[in-house]
């Protein structure tokens, strides 16, 4: 498939610091990517780049196989034709809906124009509120018109910065999945900023874990979260612990919950002193389990129990388990380790 999007060992410096560092990835005519971090990571950065707000200080940047940016070239953000969704959405309020669908709609007739806002009000089911002004619509329905707003020129790339961030958790991901489904359905190349790893995970094909203005892993969900790149992915994809251990010979872990088999890289000696991603649901509740451990936290999840429990070592670990297995704090229960893979750092945070 033809690349839409692609950024090659692009830099940002801001006042003589660099801000964004050496980040390459790339995105297909109809994919969607997602740039996930903590706030201040630089992932706002990027977007602004790709919108052509900010300048890059090296690197290229392409949409649909052509340059628009480098260190000696930038386009202008209208010479780009990128659609962008902003946090606080913009609509203008003394439009109505149509209008705010049909405002950035250029060189197009009457029926053209009326066309394609009618297409995409169909699209998000906002038909009978063609009228409407912004203030009489809900939080959600002013979000799906600020999307067909912006998607409504068929633009190359759509830009959503935290477009999502006034609602609710939730709601947050809902919204995510409708947003998917309606970018899909026209074909759209987009890239969203969130600081929510389930909103990411809801809308898009491929996520961008960025830390200190570093791109750490690009990869999708799947891999985010049981093959992660290094430890700080590890740390801010989902949850879990750090349990440690000591390799021996013949691929062996020794931990406080019992010898792990596993095979380890061949640049891992026997004696190197490692710690093992261990995830909530690789921790199985087994009453049998000579392994004991102490509840010290409990989180009700409906369906499920999140424990915090500490070994008789002080290790600390997460459980996933049904709910109807009711253990108050305090009161003890075995466990197993259950890994279907290994995810090994040694002690200095470097991917063992």
């Amino acid at each position: 498939m033809s690349k839409q999007l692609e950024l090659e060992h692009i830099c940002v410096d801001l006042d003589g610091t660099r801000i964004i560092h050496d980040v390459s990835f790339s995105l297909n005519a109809g994919d969607i990517g997602c740039l996930l971090g903590p706030s201040g990571c630089g992932k706002t950065t990027l977007l602004r780049t790709i919108g052509g707000f900010q300048a890059p200080s090296q690197g290229d940047l392409k949409i649909a196989g052509k340059t628009v940016a480098n260190a000696t070239r930038q386009a202008l953000p209208e010479e780009r034709r990128v659609g962008m969704v902003f946090q606080d959405l913009a609509l203008f309020p003394h439009m109505t809906v149509r209008k705010n669908v049909a405002f950035g709609i250029t060189g197009q007739s009457r029926k053209a124009t009326n066309d394609r806002v009618d297409e995409l009000l169909d699209l998000v089911g906002m038909q009978r509120y063609a009228k409407s002004f912004p203030h009489q619509l809900s939080g959600g329905q002013q979000q799906r018109v600020a999307l067909i707003r912006a998607m409504a020129p068929r633009p190359p790339v759509l830009l959503l910065d935290e477009p999502f961030s006034s609602q609710d958790t939730e709601r947050r991901v809902q919204l995510a999945h409708e947003v998917r489904e309606i970018l899909k359905r026209d074909g759209i190349t987009a890239v969203l900023v969130t600081h929510d790893q389930f909103e990411a995970f809801a809308i898009a094909d491929h996520i961008g874990v960025v830390a200190q203005g570093r791109l750490r892993q690009w990869d999708d969900a799947y891999n985010l979260y049981h093959t992660p790149a290094d430890r700080f992915v590890a740390d801010f994809i989902g949850e879990g612990v750090f349990l440690c251990g000591n390799t021996l010979e013949n691929n062996v872990i020794q931990t406080e919950l019992g010898v792990i088999h596993g095979e380890l890289n061949d640049d891992v000696p026997s004696g190197t002193l490692i710690e093992l991603l261990v995830r909530p649901d690789d921790i199985i509740h087994d009453d049998n389990s000579p392994n004991k451990a102490t509840v010290i936290a409990r989180d009700f999840r409906g369906a499920d129990h999140l424990y915090t429990l500490r070994m008789p070592g002080n290790t600390r670990l997460l459980c996933l388990a049904p709910s109807h297995h009711n253990h108050p704090v305090g009161e003890q229960f075995g466990i197993r380790l259950q890994l279907d893979h290994l995810v090994i750092f040694d002690r200095e945070g470097i991917d063992a």
